[in-house]
């Protein structure tokens, strides 16, 4: 339509009605209501037209809206939106080829995607892709920030460049070496030797890269990266990490031994990823505590070293930053769940009880979750069943799972490993979730968490507990009995204040014993009574030791708390360093062991599928009996004598 036109229909309807108004001041009545009625029917007509119009537009748009949701349903790449936590709000359905068949629709992402970095898409950095491998594909995962209903949710797309690559394993691997105890060395060091001994560090350090033909940059005082052929990281797996050895030899009159913590990365498909892999790695070395090497690529993590003892180098910085966190968390949360391992003991039940207080004096309601398995704190629970108000404060899993909702924080305790945690479906179930251990990283860790303070260096969780109640309310209202439990988890991890004490041990536990815990009342808790004592002795009676190392066997379906105190007692004899001993429960076999330091019980154990401490340690065995155990365990020894960890 021309201008001329448009104009003709705009002026139109003015004329008639203005026609119409100068009929009926002349007194044309007749004439002025015949135009009037013309007007009318005009004004009628054009209404008419252009509500088709519309309406034919609005048909046109709806149906171009259905082609585009039709097509990008069926959009050859996965599309998926999910919101700040990772969440999937919606996805089209080529996106579900990426999931496996137990992964439900409204899943998380980053079930999906491992690896997907969910906080630089939230923070829309400028990269705005990543690549990913997916079910033994390669995908750029590309993303964009879109706002529905004044939400912020995010469009994830994964292109498939599998073809478009080389999809081989790239041929360089990435190492991160961190000298553990730098600065505590240094400030044993007289002043006048310290520069002698920074510069033998570093001359090892370049030395060793040097002859591994490596790149090497140093990237702050005490860390370095460097770029290695695969087959020298294949030689070095050999030779056990040589380095780790050579550099605790140096002797420049420092008092401390120098320790190194290695991570590798190696077999990904680009220097990012093995980077990426490295940086595990390392932090698995340090929070096992140190002085080792450790080996990952894309399917399996390997172990090497971990014999030396872990030297105390905990802050009260970090304990009071973690505290802050936790309480906001706390005060962030619906409801809140504390949470231990299988069989819990008093480390376990202590530090939850002491933490559970202190939140309800934060005015937040708070549940343990406690299940059947309660032999080894039987005493203590019948103590607290005394008492009305600890009458609700015991929740089965099932029912915590039951009333769990988007804002419910589970609190980990005194356990970070998958296969010990009491009940690892409410865990996964969980969308906030903090862990509280000093048991050494495990591989097998629970994941996704948002708040964790593994800490190697304590004695017990009952310790770092006593430490961060400190710093989250201004004065702690503990009761005599709460005090006595945290007590009695540090004394039972110390074995009586005798293996792995620090300062700080014995700070938490005069903060203890200012609060009344009786140390009478906690010795109790851990007395045998006369069977139990009977059976301890009838274990210890038929072991075998062999190069001051006894292996004991425990009559069958006997306590674990048993087969743990026999351990135990065989310390106490002359001649004994190690010891393990192995019972049968139920189904289960159940090995513990304890060492003075001569042995590293935890690598021992974790081959059989354990973990624990260096004096320390424990390990859950299904679906073999009692002999094949025991020649498992055996030979666990042999290897780590042979290969001298």
């Amino acid at each position: 339509m021309n201008n001329n036109a448009i104009l003709k229909r705009m002026l139109k309807p003015g004329l008639l009605i203005i026609s119409s108004i100068i009929l009926f001041t002349k007194n044309y009545f007749g004439l002025g209501i015949i135009v009037f009625i013309i007007y009318l029917v005009d004004n009628f007509y054009q209404l008419n037209y252009f509500w088709k119009k519309e309406n034919d537009l609005q048909k046109f748009v709806k149906s171009i809206d259905n082609g585009l949701s039709e097509n990008v349903l069926q959009f050859i790449y996965p599309l998926a939106i999910i919101n700040n936590t990772g969440k999937i709000i919606w996805n089209n359905n080529i996106f579900n080829s990426l999931k496996s068949k137990d992964e439900l629709k409204d899943s998380n992402i980053l079930s999906i995607a491992r690896g997907l970095n969910l906080e630089k898409i939230i923070n829309g950095e400028d990269k705005l892709h990543q690549r990913l491998e997916i079910n033994d594909k390669l995908y750029d995962v590309y993303f964009t920030q879109v706002t529905m209903q004044e939400k912020n949710l995010y469009l994830l797309s994964f292109n498939d460049i599998t073809k478009l690559i080389d999809y081989e394993t790239t041929q360089e691997s990435v190492m991160l070496i961190e000298v553990d105890n730098f600065s505590e060395a240094l400030d044993n060091t007289d002043e006048n030797n310290r520069p002698l001994l920074v510069a033998e560090i570093e001359r090892n350090i370049n030395s060793y890269a040097n002859n591994l033909k490596a790149m090497i940059k140093k990237y702050d005082t005490n860390k370095y990266v460097l770029s290695i052929q695969d087959k020298y990281i294949e030689d070095e797996i050999t030779q056990k990490f040589k380095i780790i050895d050579d550099i605790s030899k140096i002797d420049k009159g420092n008092k401390l031994e120098i320790t190194l913590s290695i991570g590798v990365g190696k077999g990904g498909m680009s220097p990012q990823e093995n980077y990426n892999n490295a940086n595990i790695a390392k932090e698995l070395a340090l929070g096992r505590g140190g002085d080792q090497a450790v080996v990952k690529n894309k399917n399996d993590i390997k172990f090497f070293g971990g014999n030396s003892k872990e030297l105390e180098k905990r802050t009260k910085v970090k304990t009071r930053v973690i505290a802050r966190a936790l309480s906001e968390l706390i005060y962030e949360s619906s409801k809140i769940y504390i949470i231990g391992h299988k069989n819990p003991d008093m480390d376990c039940f202590g530090a939850s009880i002491g933490l559970a207080s202190i939140i309800k004096q934060m005015g937040k309601s708070c549940n343990i979750i406690l299940n059947r398995d309660i032999n080894a704190i039987e005493y203590y629970l019948n103590k607290l069943a005394n008492q009305e108000k600890y009458n609700e404060l015991f929740i089965s899993s099932e029912e915590a799972k039951n009333n769990m909702d988007d804002r419910t924080l589970v609190i980990i305790l005194d356990v970070h490993n998958k296969s010990y945690i009491l009940d690892l479906s409410l865990v996964e179930k969980a969308n906030r979730k903090v862990i509280i251990d000093h048991h050494r990283r495990s591989p097998d860790m629970i994941e996704h968490d948002i708040l964790n303070y593994i800490e190697v260096y304590a004695s017990s969780t009952s310790e770092m507990i006593t430490e961060i109640i400190q710093y989250m309310v201004e004065k702690p209202k503990l009761t005599r009995l709460e005090a006595e439990g945290l007590l009695a988890g540090i004394y039972m991890d110390t074995k009586g204040f005798s293996f792995k004490t620090g300062v700080r041990t014995f700070e938490a536990a005069s903060f203890l014993k200012s609060l009344g815990a009786d140390m009478i009342e906690i010795k109790k808790m851990f007395t045998d009574d006369l069977d139990d004592y009977l059976l301890i002795a009838e274990t210890i009676k038929d072991a075998e030791v062999k190069d001051n190392i006894a292996i004991a066997v425990a009559p069958p379906n006997i306590d674990t708390v048993i087969i743990a105190k026999a351990a135990d007692e065989l310390l106490n004899i002359s001649g004994i360093c190690v010891s393990f001993v192995i019972g049968k429960v139920n189904e289960d076999i159940y090995i513990s062991g304890r060492s003075l330091g001569d042995i590293n019980v935890q690598i021992v154990l974790e081959a059989l599928g354990g973990g624990g401490h260096m004096n320390i340690a424990g390990a859950k065995v299904e679906n073999m009996s009692v002999n094949e155990v025991i020649n498992q365990l055996e030979e666990s020894i042999q290897k780590y004598l042979r290969i001298g960890e």
